[in-house]
């Protein structure tokens, strides 16, 4: 059965299947090519075939642009060819975003949607249970926790007393939301994740949200969380901010909108950080960040191409060392040279 939405995509149940111009009309981009190329499936651009739709950004990858048997390559408005083009190009402001968007809506259509609560689940009977809401197997549900229209609990799901589930999330096996918790609307929790954990808490192998002293822990909409992300209690991270593995958030800090937090990122307590920050991988960031907008690295961070200079001449620290050396020797051997004239 073939479903199409208001984007005019449409999907089917075990595969999709669009045209250029579609693409380029929900995405709001500019077309180069053939309008009528169709695609079927997702590629990477240097494992492109027939029918498919690829995405290009890293400046690395651009001799696939020429080479790549995909039908459609989105690229951002700014990319100018070097040579001819075989596939249809749509030109986006941001590829990654856009396929991440498109990526998304087939995920949404073709996630089958169930209803009911398994046998096995235990929902405690002052719990309020949205419309077309599926609860799995040996799952816990406790008194007055709120779960939002149809919103898909998998299995050994735990949700506290009080706590509250927007709609249409998905959360997958082993979530925990403890009590109290607040969840919105259209949230996805991975295996494993677990919401309102006590300052200081661990949970090997998991993402571990801590609940606020006093006050409120925030994760704020459109946020990327990794795996093995530490939260602490009374952090708030602003919206469509990325959090990749290992970053660690000390308690009270605030991030601004659309950071990006590579892996192993460290972030002091107490402290707040501008919107569109990007701090490299490793990085720690033990004050605040005021100028919106910086790419920052290294320990303590700071502005990446001033660090990356500082690097660099680091490697040439110990030959540097040596050639000082020498021409102290030189100097002294000079002084008392002049001082035995004298």
């Amino acid at each position: 059965m073939r479903r199409q939405n208001r984007q005019s995509i449409i999907f089917t149940e075990n595969d999709m299947e669009f045209k250029a111009q579609q693409i380029a009309e929900y995405l709001g981009g500019t077309l180069e090519g053939n309008p009528e190329a169709s695609v079927h499936t997702f590629a990477k651009i240097e494992e492109g075939e027939e029918g498919a739709l690829s995405f290009y950004y890293d400046p690395t990858f651009e001799p696939y642009v020429y080479q790549t048997l995909s039908s459609v390559i989105l690229v951002p408005d700014t990319f100018q060819p070097a040579q001819p083009v075989k596939a249809t190009l749509v030109r986006v402001a941001d590829p990654r975003a856009s396929i991440a968007r498109l990526l998304s809506l087939y995920e949404r259509q073709n996630r089958v949607l169930r209803s009911g609560v398994h046998p096995t689940a235990i929902v405690a009977p002052t719990a309020s249970v949205g419309k077309d809401v599926y609860i799995g197997p040996y799952s816990v549900v406790e008194d007055n926790a709120v779960i939002g229209d149809r919103s898909q609990i998998e299995a050994h799901v735990f949700i506290g007393a009080d706590a509250k589930v927007g709609e249409e999330c998905q959360l997958y096996p082993n979530a925990t939301i403890y009590h109290g918790c607040i969840v919105g609307n259209h949230c996805v929790l991975h295996s494993g994740a677990v919401i309102g954990a006590d300052g200081f808490g661990f949970v090997p192998g998991n993402t571990c949200v801590d609940r606020a002293m006093m006050g409120q822990t925030v994760i704020r909409k459109g946020t990327k969380i990794d795996n093995l992300v530490q939260i602490g209690h009374n952090v708030e991270v602003g919206r469509n901010t990325i959090l990749c593995g290992q970053v660690g958030i000390a308690g009270s800090s605030k991030l601004g909108e659309w950071c990006t937090m590579t892996g192993q990122v460290g972030i002091a307590g107490h402290i707040t950080i501008a919107d569109h920050t990007t701090a490299a991988a490793q990085s720690g960031i033990g004050g605040n960040v005021r100028k919106p907008g910086q790419t920052i690295m290294g320990y303590p961070a700071y502005d990446a191409k001033k660090c990356s200079k500082t690097y660099i001449a680091l490697k040439s620290l110990p030959e540097l060392a040596v050639q000082v050396r020498q021409m102290q020797q030189e100097l002294d051997a000079l002084k008392a040279q002049l001082q035995d004239q004298g």
